[in-house]
C-alpha cells in the first residue's frame, strides 16, 4: 500500500529522488541569478512593490510588499518568510497564496528576501528577518497596520526562522508578535541525528538534504552542543509568553516529528496552538499538490486561523 494521499500520489511519483548538496545548491541559486527579480505583478485588489530597507548589519535586503488597494481601514500585517532549506529560495515562490492572503483576508504581507547560507550561515538571515519586523513596525502609520496584529509566518525553513523570530521578539521586547504560522516548519537540528527514517516516504526533502541545509545555516556539525535556541527554536526549554500559533504537516513529511512535539509544547506551556495533520502529505505537498482537495482544504485551515486570529478582533 502506497503512504501517500490518494490525491497526492500521482505528484509523489513523479517527484525525482534527488538531494541537495553544494553543487546542485549552487546551480539552483545560479539559475535564480540569471532569471533576476520578477516585476512586482499587477493584479485586482492588490497594490504589490518591492522596498529596501537596511538590514542589522547596513547591507540592503528587499521586501516583496502586497497591499490591499481599496480598503483603507486599520488592518493587520503577515512578515512571510519563504522556504528553500535555508539554502535556496525567493520570496516571490509564494506569490499567489500571498495575493490571496492579501486579497481574502484584508492583510499587508511583506515578503522578506533574506540572505541564504552557507554564504551567509547564522545569525544573518534571522536577523535579516528580524530587520524586515522591525521596518513593519516602523512603517505603520503610513501602510495602516495595527501594531497589535502583526503576525509571522513561513513555510519549511520559512517556518522554522518564524518560530525562531517569534523567539527572538520575545526575549528582546521590541515588537509584540499576534500569531505564528507554522507550516510544515524546520525546527530541530537533531532531527538529523536520527537512524529510523524510512526514505520512501520522503518527498522534496530527504535526510541528505536536512543535513547539507543545516550544517549550511548552522556553520557547523548540527546535533551538537551549543547550538542556538533561535536557530533551532526545538532546543528551546521555555516556550511560555510566545504568540498563538498554527502548525500543519503531514505524516510522510521528515519534520513530522518536530512539528507535532513543538505544536505539544506550545499547547503545554500555555500558549494556544492548532495542529493540522495531513494523513499521507509529504514536504512540499502544497506546491506539488496545488491543485488537489486535499491541498485546498489545508489552505483553508490556515486561513481560517488567519482570519479567527488577526481579523475576527
Amino acid at each position: 500500500m502506497s503512504p501517500f494521499h490518494p490525491e497526492l500520489r500521482r505528484a509523489a511519483a513523479l517527484i525525482p529522488p534527488i538531494s541537495f548538496g553544494p553543487r546542485l545548491t549552487r546551480w539552483a541559486n545560479t539559475a535564480q541569478r540569471w532569471r533576476g527579480t520578477p516585476r512586482p505583478p499587477a493584479v485586482d485588489g492588490v497594490n504589490a512593490r518591492d522596498e529596501f530597507i537596511k538590514g542589522t548589519d547596513g547591507t540592503s535586503i528587499r521586501i516583496r510588499l502586497y497591499v490591499p488597494a481599496a480598503d483603507r481601514r486599520p488592518r493587520p500585517a503577515l512578515l512571510w518568510i519563504h522556504g528553500g532549506g535555508m539554502i535556496i529560495g525567493v520570496p516571490e515562490q509564494d506569490e499567489a497564496q500571498n495575493i490571496e492572503l492579501c486579497r481574502s483576508l484584508g492583510l499587508v504581507i511583506a515578503a522578506v528576501d533574506y540572505r541564504l547560507s552557507p554564504k551567509h550561515p547564522y545569525p544573518t538571515p534571522i536577523e535579516d528577518c528580524y530587520a524586515a519586523l522591525a521596518w513593519l513596525h516602523s512603517q505603520a502609520d503610513e501602510l495602516n497596520i495595527l501594531r497589535n496584529r502583526v503576525a509571522v509566518g513561513g513555510a519549511s525553513a520559512g517556518g522554522g526562522l518564524a518560530a525562531g523570530l517569534a523567539l527572538l521578539a520575545l526575549d528582546r521586547g521590541e515588537y509584540a508578535l499576534a500569531f505564528q504560522l507554522l507550516i510544515y516548519p524546520m525546527l530541530d537540528d537533531r532531527t538529523t541525528l536520527r537512524t529510523d527514517v524510512d526514505e520512501r516516504r520522503l518527498r522534496l526533502w530527504t535526510t541528505t538534504s536536512n543535513r547539507f541545509g543545516w550544517t549550511s545555516y548552522l556553520g557547523r556539525t548540527p546535533g551538537a552542543d551549543g547550538i542556538s535556541e533561535y536557530a533551532a527554536p526545538a532546543r528551546r526549554k521555555a516556550l511560555n509568553g510566545l504568540p498563538a500559533a498554527w502548525i500543519g504537516v503531514g505524516t510522510c513529511d521528515l519534520f513530522h516529528d518536530e512539528a507535532t512535539t513543538y505544536a505539544r509544547r506550545l499547547n503545554g506551556a500555555d500558549v494556544p496552538c492548532m495542529l493540522e495533520i495531513v494523513e499521507g502529505a509529504f514536504h512540499g505537498f502544497e506546491i506539488a499538490g496545488a491543485k488537489t482537495g486535499v491541498v485546498r482544504r489545508f489552505r483553508q485551515t490556515y486561513m481560517d486561523a488567519l482570519r479567527h486570529s488577526l481579523c475576527d478582533q
